[in-house]
C-alpha cells in the first residue's frame, strides 16, 4: 500500500529550551512513507538555528526564513516550500509520541476527514509549570472544550495543532495572521467547518505541550488568547462556540461591581469573587498554587478578550493578513 508523501511544519522562534526534545521526538517517528521537516525560523537570536544546523544530520530537515516572525507566516512559508501532500502542524513546545504522524495520516484517510488532530495534553517539570498543566486539564478550571477532555473519536470545533491535506489548506488560503498575532489555529478550523468541512479528534493522536513555567509569561499568553477570541468575532461574525464568555463575563462582572460598588454597595463584588473563588478552590482542589495559576488564566483571558473587543471591527478586520501557501 503506498503512503502519502508528508510535511511537518514547524515555526520557531527562540526555542532552545524545548527544541532538542521537540526535534528528537519527531526523529523517532515510525512513519512508514516519505517524509520531510519544514522549519520556519523567525529569526532566533537564542542559540535555535545553531540547534537546527545540527539536527539536520540527523532529519530530512529544510530552513526557510521567517522574517514576520509570527506563527501564521512562519506556517505560510513553510506550506509553501512542503512537497507533502499532507501537511502536520507541530510546535516546538511539544514532544510527539512515535506514532504521532502515522497515527495522524491514518485516521484522515480512515474517516476521509478535512483534519484530523488529537487532545491538548499538558505536562512540565516545574513546579509551577505543573500547576498550570493541572488546571488547563480541568473542566471548571478551563471549559469543557472537547479537544481537552475527549476520550473518544468524534468531531469537533478544533484540535491541538493539526493534521490536514495540502490541497485543502491551500483551498483555504492557509492560515491567516489576525490583529492579535494568536488564534490562527482556531480561526482556520472555523473557515474549514464554515466551508462545510469536517475536523475530528482522535485520542489516540498524543503529544505533550510544556506549559509556561513564569506567571508573567502566562498571564501574557492568556491574555493575547483573549485578545484573538475578539478578533475571531469581529472577523468571522461569532465565535465557534460560547466557551470564550465566561471569562468575558467574570472580568465584565469583577469591572462592574467595583466601578459601581459606591452607588450599589459592595455585596455584589463580594459575592461574585466568592463564587468564582469557591469555583477556583474546587477546581485546583486545595491546591494555593492551582488556584493562583486559574486566577492568572481566567482574569488574563477575560480581560484580554474585553481589550479585544473595545476595538474597532473595522480596524480589526482591516489589520488581518491573509499568507497565501
Amino acid at each position: 500500500m503506498a503512503h502519502s508523501t508528508v510535511s511537518i511544519l514547524l515555526p520557531v522562534l527562540n526555542e532552545i529550551d524545548h527544541i532538542d526534545d521537540c526535534l528528537a521526538s519527531i526523529a523517532a517517528q515510525d512513519y512508514g512513507g516519505d517524509w520531510e521537516l519544514v522549519v520556519a525560523d523567525g529569526g532566533s537570536t537564542d542559540g535555535t538555528r545553531d540547534r537546527l544546523q545540527e539536527w539536520a544530520n540527523r532529519l530530512p530537515l529544510r530552513q526557510v526564513e521567517n522574517p514576520l516572525q509570527r506563527q501564521s507566516a512562519g506556517l505560510a512559508a513553510a506550506s509553501r516550500a512542503a512537497v507533502g501532500e499532507i501537511l502536520v502542524r507541530m510546535d516546538a513546545h511539544t514532544t510527539y509520541a512515535v506514532d504521532y504522524v502515522s497515527r495522524s495520516v491514518a485516521v484522515l484517510e480512515e474517516t476521509e476527514a478535512d483534519a484530523v488532530g488529537g487532545p491538548m495534553t499538558a505536562e512540565s517539570s516545574s513546579r509551577f509549570g505543573r500547576a498550570v498543566a493541572r488546571m488547563m486539564g480541568s473542566r471548571l478550571g478551563m471549559g469543557p472544550a472537547p479537544y481537552r477532555h475527549s476520550v473518544v473519536r468524534r468531531p469537533v470545533d478544533t484540535v491541538y495543532l493539526g493534521t490536514f491535506r495540502a490541497a485543502t489548506f491551500e483551498s483555504l488560503g492557509g492560515m491567516r495572521q489576525l490583529p492579535s498575532g494568536v488564534a490562527e489555529d482556531a480561526d482556520f478550523y472555523f473557515r474549514l467547518r464554515r466551508s462545510g468541512g469536517t475536523v475530528i479528534l482522535d485520542p489516540g493522536i498524543v503529544s505533550r505541550y510544556t506549559p509556561r513555567d513564569r506567571p508573567a509569561d502566562l498571564a501574557r499568553q492568556y491574555w493575547r488568547y483573549g485578545m484573538g477570541k475578539a478578533d475571531m468575532l469581529y472577523v468571522n461574525g461569532r465565535w465557534p462556540s460560547w466557551r470564550p464568555a465566561a471569562p468575558a463575563l467574570l472580568a465584565l462582572g469583577l469591572s462592574a461591581a467595583t466601578i459601581l460598588g459606591p452607588v450599589w454597595g459592595w455585596w455584589p463584588l463580594f459575592a461574585l469573587l466568592a463564587a468564582w473563588l469557591g469555583a477556583l478552590v474546587v477546581a485546583a482542589r486545595g491546591r494555593v498554587l492551582d488556584l493562583a495559576v486559574g486566577a492568572i488564566m481566567h482574569l488574563a483571558y477575560g480581560f484580554g478578550l474585553l481589550r479585544g473587543l473595545l476595538r474597532s471591527s473595522r480596524a480589526v478586520r482591516a489589520g488581518v493578513v491573509s499568507h497565501q501557501p
